[in-house]
């Protein structure tokens, strides 16, 4: 494997948080921080994202909005973000936000956070139970918190959470 940076080779998406740890405030704005400097076509930045911490209305509000099967480990992360995006061209837009939450990703594995990102959603339900202008459109919800312990997870999660991480090698996914 080729030499990779710590921030790339030891992130992966756990489904089991730490549900007593809590996101600080600088943590939090450090992750929003790092989602806007990232690239975006025109500069357009047409990322936009809501932030709820454990318990707090925009958390569960968000929280209602998942799969069944995920809202249950979910529920422990300390915090959950929106991304959506905006703009008339949504292919670009999904491009950037994309952008967005991959720095946002690699800036919580800097802060020894994990982020679990979910596309499995209610995206009409969400943007109601934010009250979202129809221009703004969901995308991702991103779990953020703390290693938990994977015991604590149902059986069929919990190897999947302890089990090797495996990748397609790179060759696969070279186009010829």
């Amino acid at each position: 494997m080729a030499d990779l940076t710590p921030l790339l080779a030891f992130r992966w998406s756990p489904r089991s948080f730490d549900p007593d740890a809590e996101l600080a405030g600088d943590e939090a704005s450090s992750l929003l921080e790092a989602a806007r400097w990232a690239p975006s076509a025109g500069n357009a930045q047409p990322w936009r994202f809501a932030l709820g911490h454990r318990q707090d209305e925009t958390w569960k509000r968000i929280l209602v909005s998942l799969a069944a099967g995920d809202q249950h480990w979910v529920r422990h992360a300390s915090a959950l973000v929106v991304g959506a995006h905006t703009g008339g061209d949504a292919e670009r837009a999904a491009y950037d936000l994309g952008q967005a939450i991959a720095h946002l990703t690699v800036q919580a594995t800097a802060l020894g956070l994990h982020v679990h990102q979910l596309t499995r959603f209610d995206r009409a339900g969400l943007a109601a139970e934010l009250d979202l202008s129809p221009e703004v459109r969901p995308v991702v919800v991103a779990a953020v918190g703390r290693l938990g312990d994977p015991l604590a997870l149902p059986e069929e999660l919990r190897r999947q959470e302890t089990g090797l991480r495996h990748r397609h090698p790179l060759p696969t996914l070279l186009l010829r």
